[in-house]
């Protein structure tokens, strides 16, 4: 039996205390930046998630800084990852977190999922993510006005 992907995720935004914002650029797709994020294992809970995500991204540990943002999305999943999911899977519901720092650390990259990170004002973090939600997190932790509506939607069919 194949094993799919539990079509649930957590995305953390990390940031510093000076307002400076950490994405990740992928290694697939090509030129895609966005924060920690990554699949819910089977039987895990969104925090538990979140934490091993930012170790297993950035070589940090969350310890108790972690921040249930307590908000979370539904959106589709892209056709090219609908393999990943089980048959008729469409959508993935993303938990939000966040984790700041009093200051930028160095970031020990996943080499097999990213290629470079870079530390970013808000509102250039906010237009640099490839993922609307992700965009849409960013504004809400900076309290920039784009975060009632996202700047930018996939263009795929659903």
């Amino acid at each position: 039996m194949p094993k799919f992907k539990r079509a649930q995720s957590v995305l953390v935004v990390i940031c510093t205390r000076s307002g400076e914002f950490l994405l990740l650029r992928r290694v697939r797709p090509a030129g895609f930046w966005q924060s920690v994020t990554g699949s819910l294992e089977r039987g895990e809970l969104p925090r538990l998630a979140a934490a091993r995500e930012v170790y297993e991204e950035t070589g940090l540990r969350v310890g108790g800084g972690l921040i249930d943002l307590r908000h979370s999305v539904l959106f589709p999943i892209i056709p090219a990852w609908r393999s990943r999911y089980a048959p008729n899977v469409r959508f993935n519901r993303e938990y939000w977190f966040a984790l700041i720092l009093n200051e930028r650390r160095t970031i020990q990259l996943s080499v097999r999922e990213h290629l470079e990170y870079r530390w970013l004002p808000a509102a250039t973090a906010a237009q640099f993510t490839g993922s609307w939600s992700n965009r849409q997190a960013i504004c809400k932790m900076a309290g920039l006005r784009s975060a009632q509506k996202p700047l930018f939607y996939p263009s795929f069919s659903y």
